[in-house]
């Protein structure tokens, strides 16, 4: 969320940055305006509450030397009335300010490049070529259904469409994945944790996926208590120090986990309808990290280069691009997005995102830390991926298949796999 004292400062500046993200600049005027009564309306019920207090200690003075006093209580009364009325006046202010707010994306940094949607993504680097195959490569989905390692039919079945059955070798490929993920996390630093895989509607408001893309999640309707499936470890990860007040030597702090992630897809009719590339369901390995203002943009460069550490031992040719302001996420001030080549497409999928969201989640969430003066601060919140498994997966039946239909495993992953180098059919 952002800091309406800082709107109200630059409102200039915020309208042309917002403006690259699709805000117009009568949505800004709108709430600027709302502040403004809210402001001018808090000045009014302080005069009058102070007016309040200073006529009822006159006339408590007055009954004492037995004066008539009904004049005065008369207007008190009016008073209070009018007090009552600018309290009800405000909160109903307060809500709409409150409504505009909490649906305003995150400030771009000046990095950013500046456009509608991914076709102004800014390619920043590449690793490693893509390799070049004597045969026609198979698409990840019909290489894992030839090998009877993937099986979508009889997931459909169960559950619908963009779910899927892992069975043996492919079951096992993924659980090496994410383990040997995690261990790269954990030599990088991150602690790891093993978070709830359902949060309630606050967690779900601290990293800003409520209240704008309610229709993108799962949620258990509970009148009392309604539960969300997470739709990214992003969210517990992030709630974990959720209204508390952290200790500078506390920061930086990392944080790592592989979860399920469950995702409705709203919006993707007819696209990746098929293979692991968007699926309902899947796993994640995502890194959290919170640490100070001024090392945020260094810690988003490292936090890039911890997930792209991840596709350069499975060596996997990927490139980097920085989004553009239309195309980042709603909470993201910057955002890298590792793109892996996916051999049968010809062309590079996303497979991370590395974000650095400044304060805008720790202000929802309220996550401060102290300083060696005492002051309170923001913390800056920074996520991303490490990667996505089914893309990993995907990626790797596709770049490391065979002429025969069987599929080589990662040097690095051949321990994770008890020794297993290749899957046959």
């Amino acid at each position: 969320m952002l800091d309406i004292k800082v709107i109200r400062e630059n409102s200039t500046w915020v309208k042309n940055k917002l403006a690259a993200r699709g805000v117009t600049a009568a949505e800004i005027d709108d709430l600027l305006k709302l502040d403004e009564q809210r402001r001018a309306l808090l000045t009014q019920t302080e005069d009058l509450k102070a007016q309040r207090n200073r006529t009822s200690k006159a006339i408590a003075t007055a009954k004492q030397d037995h004066q008539d006093v009904s004049d005065q209580v008369q207007a008190m009364k009016k008073v209070g009335q009018q007090i009552a009325a600018d309290d009800q006046k405000l909160k109903e202010i307060e809500a709409k300010l409150q409504y505009i707010l909490v649906r305003l994306p995150n400030i771009p940094a000046d990095s950013v490049p500046v456009g509608p949607d991914e076709s102004y993504n800014v390619e920043v680097r590449k690793w490693h070529q893509p390799r070049e195959f004597s045969f026609e490569p198979q698409s990840h989905w019909e290489i894992g259904e030839n090998l009877g390692i993937l099986d979508f039919d009889r997931a459909s079945k169960v559950a619908g469409s963009r779910f899927v059955y892992y069975l043996g070798l492919g079951a096992k490929l993924e659980r090496a994945i994410y383990n040997f993920m995690l261990d790269q996390h954990e030599a990088d630093g991150y602690q790891e944790v093993i978070p709830p895989y359902l949060v309630n509607n606050d967690a779900m408001f601290g990293t800003s996926q409520f209240p704008k893309f309610k229709e993108d999640v799962y949620t258990i309707i509970d009148e009392d208590r309604p539960l969300t499936l997470i739709p990214t470890a992003e969210v517990p990860l992030t709630n974990y120090y959720r209204e508390e007040i952290l200790t500078e030597d506390q920061l930086p702090a990392y944080l790592t986990a592989l979860t399920p992630c469950f995702r409705s897809e709203a919006g993707s009719a007819g696209r990746d309808t098929r293979g692991l590339i968007r699926m309902h369901q899947f796993n994640k390995v995502e890194m959290v990290k919170f640490c100070k203002p001024e090392d945020s943009y260094d810690e988003l460069e490292k936090l890039t280069a911890d997930a792209e550490r991840i596709l350069q031992k499975l060596e996997l040719p990927y490139h980097v691009v920085t989004l553009a302001s239309g195309d980042a996420s709603f909470s993201s001030a910057k955002t890298y997005d590792l793109e892996v080549w996916m051999p049968q497409q010809n062309t590079y999928r996303e497979i991370s995102s590395c974000s650095n969201c400044t304060d805008f989640q720790a202000r929802r969430a309220q996550i401060r830390y102290r300083d060696a003066q005492e002051k309170l601060h923001y913390v800056h919140t920074l996520n991303g991926s490490g990667l996505a498994v089914g893309r990993t997966v995907a990626a790797i039946l596709e770049n490391y298949q065979n002429a025969d239909g069987s599929v080589t495993i990662p040097k690095v992953l051949v321990p994770y796999m008890h020794g297993i180098e290749k899957i046959t059919k």
